[in-house]
């Protein structure tokens, strides 16, 4: 005599179920043939992708939201200061660089790029507003995000429409260091009025020259180059 396993009652033999709750009668030898039984649901479940356009009107909002409680609490609040400056601009720069990329994805890369970079030359022409001398930003500071803007694109360019090639690639970013580093020196002489000359640029210019004629030398020869690329497994 066996008993259902729900309310308790007493089962006959020949039933299948139980005649009170009608609940299944399972037999403990048919639970061997069964095999072990997981707690967990078999399939997996899945759930629904974020779309594009949530993730753009969430990170807007949020975005947003910061920038215009920041103006809020400075003109209201802690109005000795434009403290909010800095970061009313940070956010817009944060949203012209992350969002056109998510909302525009064939958007070509150069131009990304080159929003980029007009953003950033955005955020500090906004930063400008809290000195009294915009010498800097005309002198100093626009000349060296243009210049950082058009190696990053011909580094870029290089990349995409010449070679792809690890070696390749590291020549090209090699040569893109010493340039900017120079350029940036040049412009810091000008911007206080001294004789052009490179200092501490030497020093980045010095290495990197040698490690970019050993690219070249290798690239140059092919058993080199398969050697190379052998050992170091690319």
């Amino acid at each position: 005599m066996s008993y259902c396993v729900n309310c308790g009652v007493k089962l006959d033999d020949a039933l299948n179920k139980c005649p009170l709750c009608n609940t299944p009668v399972i037999n403990p030898k048919e639970l061997k043939k069964m095999g072990p039984i997981s707690p967990f649901p078999t399939k997996h479940g899945e759930t629904e992708k974020v779309k594009t356009k949530d993730i753009i009107i969430l990170t807007s909002v949020f975005l947003a939201t910061t920038a215009i409680c920041c103006m809020l609490l400075n003109y209201l609040v802690f109005s000795k200061t434009l403290w909010s400056i800095p970061i009313v601009g940070l956010c817009a720069f944060i949203w012209v660089i992350g969002i056109p990329p998510i909302a525009f994805e064939k958007m070509p890369i150069y131009i990304s790029m080159l929003i980029d970079g007009l953003a950033m030359a955005g955020y500090l022409y906004m930063l400008s507003f809290m000195t009294s001398n915009k010498a800097w930003l005309t002198k100093l500071a626009l000349p060296i995000t243009a210049l950082a803007t058009v190696l990053i694109l011909t580094f870029t360019l290089l990349v995409k429409k010449v070679s792809s090639s690890i070696l390749a690639t590291a020549l090209y970013f090699y040569v893109m260091v010493p340039v900017l580093c120079i350029g940036i020196e040049l412009l810091v002489w000008h911007y206080y009025g001294k004789p052009l000359h490179i200092t501490w640029s030497a020093i980045v210019l010095v290495p990197c020259l040698i490690i970019d004629i050993v690219l070249i030398t290798v690239l140059s020869r092919k058993r080199l180059r398969e050697a190379v690329r052998r050992r170091l497994h690319f």
